[in-house]
C-alpha cells in the first residue's frame, strides 16, 4: 500500500491536527520520500514509518511535538540535520538497519538538544573503532545508545515509551499520578484487612482458649462430681452393711429369748 493511502485510512475521520500518533510501518514510498505527511499534523508525537524504503528525509514536514521518531530498516543514508530543524523537540529517535556509516553524518543530530535515546544498531557505522564512545562525545546529551548508557546499563523499558517521549498529554495534566496514588490505596485497603484479619484471628483465640479453659472447668466439675457420687454409695454401703450386721444379731438375741 502506498504510503499516502495508508496515511489517509489511519487519519480514521480525524482531521491531521486531531493526530498525536502514526504508524505507518510497511507501507511503501514510491520514489524513497515521505508522501501524505503535511504541516498540518503540528499535534504529531509519535510518528512511526518502519520499513517503506525512505531514501531520505527532504520531504519530513515541519512537527515541532515530535517527540518519538521510529525509521529503522530504511535505506537513509544522510541529510539528518533535517531533523533538527522540523523536529526539534525529539528525544528519541531510531535509525537502526539504515544506511548511516560515518560519524559526521551523525554529528548533524548535535543540535536535537532534547534527544536522550538515539538506535544506530544494524548500521554500518557500529563497527568502527570506538563507536559508543565516539557517540557519546559527539553527542553529550544523549543517555542511551542503542538501549544501553555509556556505563553500558540498559535503559529502562518506560525510556522507549512515554518517559523518552516527555511523557503524554495525560501525563502533563497530572493524571498519570493518579495510578500511584490508586496502588497506595489498594495497599492500605490491604493493610486493614490484614489488621482486621489478625485481630479476627486474635479474638478467635482467645475465644478458643476460653472455651478450653471452660473445658477443663467442666472436666474438674464432672470429677468432683463422679468422686462425691462415689463416696457417697461407698457411705450408703456401709450404713446398709452396719444395719444387716445389726439385724442379725438382733435375730440372735431373739432366738435365744425363745429357748
Amino acid at each position: 500500500m502506498e504510503m499516502k493511502k495508508r496515511i489517509s485510512l489511519e487519519l480514521r475521520n480525524r482531521t491531521p491536527a486531531e493526530v498525536a500518533e502514526l504508524v505507518v510501518d510497511n507501507c511503501r514510498s514510491s520514489d524513497g520520500e515521505i508522501e501524505g505527511l503535511t504541516d498540518e499534523f503540528k499535534e504529531l508525537e509519535f510518528l512511526s514509518m518502519v520499513n517503506v524504503g525512505l531514501t531520505s528525509l527532504a520531504m519530513l514536514p515541519s512537527l515541532p511535538k515530535l517527540r518519538k521518531l521510529e525509521l529503522s530498516d530504511n535505506n537513509i543514508s544522510g541529510s539528518l540535520e533535517i531533523l533538527a530543524e522540523k523536529c526539534p523537540n525529539l528525544t528519541y529517535l531510531n535509525l537502526s538497519g539504515n544506511k548511516i556509516k560515518e560519524l559526521s553524518t551523525v554529528e548533524a543530530l548535535q543540535n536535537l538538544k532534547n534527544l536522550k535515546s538515539l538506535d544506530l544498531f544494524n548500521c554500518e557505522i557500529t563497527t568502527l573503532e570506538e563507536y559508543r564512545e565516539s557517540i557519546f562525545e559527539l553527542l553529550p546529551q544523549v543517555t542511551y545508545l542503542d538501549g544501553f548508557d555509556a556505563e553500558d546499563n540498559e535503559a529502562p523499558d518506560s525510556e522507549d515509551d512515554g518517559d523518552v517521549c516527555g511523557g503524554s498529554e495525560d501525563d502533563e495534566d497530572g493524571e498519570e499520578g493518579a495510578g500511584p496514588v490508586g496502588d497506595y490505596e489498594d495497599d492500605d485497603e490491604e493493610e486493614e484487612d490484614d489488621e482486621e484479619e489478625s485481630e479476627s484471628g486474635e479474638v478467635g483465640l482467645s475465644y478458643l482458649m476460653k472455651d478450653d479453659i471452660q473445658d477443663e472447668e467442666d472436666d474438674d466439675d464432672y470429677v468432683e462430681e463422679e468422686q462425691e457420687e462415689e463416696e457417697g454409695e461407698e457411705e450408703e454401703a456401709e450404713v446398709r452393711g452396719e444395719k444387716r450386721k445389726r439385724d442379725a444379731e438382733d435375730e440372735g438375741e431373739d432366738d435365744e429369748d425363745d429357748d
